[in-house]
C-alpha cells in the first residue's frame, strides 16, 4: 500500500514538472523519444538485418552418405540458399535434404548450379525411384547448368542419367524455376546475368570457361566455373575442371588469390594444376572425396602440387577399409563448413573433427610430404 501511495506521489510531481516546464523543453523531449525509439526501430529492422545479411557467409562442403567420391556444397549468402551439385549417387538426396533443411527455412533454394554432367555430381538432383530427389524436394527460382556434355561414346545418344537430370530439371522449369546455362549467365542473354549480387557486399559471379562453347573430348571441362566474393575475400569453385580448362580459366578471366578453394576433381592426378595455383595461391583447400574409393583420392600428385601453396587442406569422408572398422565409409573431417564473417575473418570448422590432412594417420601411412 505504501509502494503505491509512493509511485502515485513520484507520478503527480513528474506530471507538474512537465506542466512547469517551458513549452520548448517538453516539445524537445517528446522529439527526443521519438526520434530514439524511431532510431530503434530502423536499425532493428533495416541496419541490423542488413548487418546480419553481409555479416556471414558459409560453405558446407558435404558428406555424401556413402563411401563413393562426389560434390555437394551448400551456400548460406545473406538469406539466399545455394546449392552447387548434388552427387555422389541417387541415395545421397536424402542425406543432403536432411542437412541443408537445418539452414532452408521456406522449403526453397533461390540458385541451383549443376557444374557438369557426371553421376557424382547431378545423381542426387535426381533421386531415387521411391525417394525425394533435390528438384523433387526443393522450389527452386534459379538454376544455372552445363552449356555442353558428352553423349554416350561413339554414339550421338545421352545416356540415360543425363536423361533423367535433364528429365527433372525440365519439371521444375514447369513449376516456375528459370534456368539459364552458364554461357547464357556470362553473356548476361534472356535475363540472365554475369554476377548475382546476394547482399551487400556478397557476390556470386559465373566464370568464362573456354569449353562452355568449344568441344572436348573429357566432359570435366564442361564444367561451371563459379567465384563467390565477400568484400575483398574470394572462393572459387571449378567442378571437375581438368589442365586444359584451367588453363584457359587463367587465359580469360581476372583471377586473383582466393581464401578457399575446392579442390577440382576429387583431389585428382589431373586437376588443381599449378598453371591456376600460381595465380589464386589459395589460403584453404577443401577436398569433396571418399579417401579410399576405387579413384585413390586425394592423389599424391594433388598433394605434391597444393602443398605447394598451403597445408590447410581438408577432406570429407573416409572410404579406405583399413580405417572404417569394417563400415562403408566414416567420417574425415566429416561435413566442413567455411564461414567468411565480418567479426571473425575465415574460418573452419568441421562436424568430425578439424585435424590437417597433413596430420591424419591416413596421410602419415599412405602419402609423403613433398619436398620444396
Amino acid at each position: 500500500m505504501a509502494k503505491r501511495s509512493y509511485n502515485k506521489k513520484v507520478a503527480k510531481q513528474t506530471a507538474k514538472a512537465i506542466r512547469r516546464a517551458p513549452k520548448w523543453v517538453v516539445v524537445l523531449a517528446i522529439i527526443l523519444v521519438i526520434a530514439i525509439a524511431g532510431g530503434y526501430f530502423v536499425y532493428d529492422r533495416y541496419f541490423k538485418k542488413k548487418q546480419d545479411a553481409v555479416g556471414e557467409l558459409s560453405f558446407h562442403f558435404l558428406m555424401l552418405g556413402n563411401g563413393s567420391s562426389g560434390d555437394s556444397i551448400y551456400i548460406k549468402a545473406g538469406e539466399n540458399d545455394i546449392l552447387i551439385d548434388a552427387g555422389s549417387t541417387k541415395a545421397s538426396a536424402q542425406t543432403i535434404i536432411e542437412y541443408v533443411d537445418e539452414y532452408v527455412e521456406d522449403n526453397k533454394l533461390e540458385y541451383v548450379i549443376a557444374t557438369h554432367q557426371d553421376e557424382d555430381h547431378i545423381a542426387g538432383f535426381i533421386g531415387l525411384s521411391n525417394k525425394e530427389g533435390i528438384f523433387d524436394h526443393y522450389k527452386v527460382d534459379t538454376i544455372i547448368d552445363f552449356p555442353k556434355y558428352n553423349p554416350k561414346q561413339n554414339s550421338t545418344e545421352i545416356t540415360a542419367l543425363l536423361q533423367e537430370y535433364f528429365d527433372v530439371r525440365q519439371q521444375e522449369i514447369n513449376d516456375g524455376a528459370t534456368w539459364y546455362t552458364a554461357l547464357q549467365c556470362y553473356n548476361e542473354e534472356n535475363g540472365a546475368k554475369r554476377v548475382y549480387n546476394l547482399a551487400e557486399s556478397v557476390n556470386m559471379e559465373i566464370l568464362y570457361n573456354y569449353y562452355y562453347d568449344h568441344a572436348h573430348g573429357d566432359q570435366n571441362n564442361y564444367s561451371v566455373c563459379v567465384q563467390f566474393t565477400h568484400g575483398e575475400e574470394k572462393f572459387l569453385f571449378t567442378g571437375d575442371l581438368e589442365e586444359a580448362g584451367e588453363s584457359k580459366l587463367v587465359e580469360y578471366n581476372s583471377l586473383s588469390k582466393v581464401q578457399l578453394f575446392k579442390a577440382g576433381h576429387h583431389g585428382s592426378a589431373t586437376s588443381s594444376n599449378t598453371v591456376l595455383l600460381d595465380v589464386i595461391d589459395p589460403e584453404i583447400c577443401v577436398v569433396s572425396c571418399a579417401i579410399g574409393d576405387k579413384h585413390d583420392f586425394p592423389r599424391q600428385e594433388f598433394i605434391n602440387r597444393i602443398f605447394a601453396y598451403t597445408l590447410n587442406v581438408y577432406v570429407t569422408t573416409m572410404a579406405n577399409d583399413e580405417y572404417t572398422n569394417g563400415a562403408d565409409f566414416i567420417a574425415m573431417n566429416g561435413n566442413i563448413v567455411v564461414t567468411s564473417s565480418a567479426e571473425n575473418g575465415i574460418t573452419v570448422s568441421c562436424s568430425n573433427n578439424s585435424t590437417l590432412l597433413k596430420d591424419t594417420l591416413w596421410f602419415s601411412e599412405n602419402r609423403v610430404m613433398p619436398t620444396v
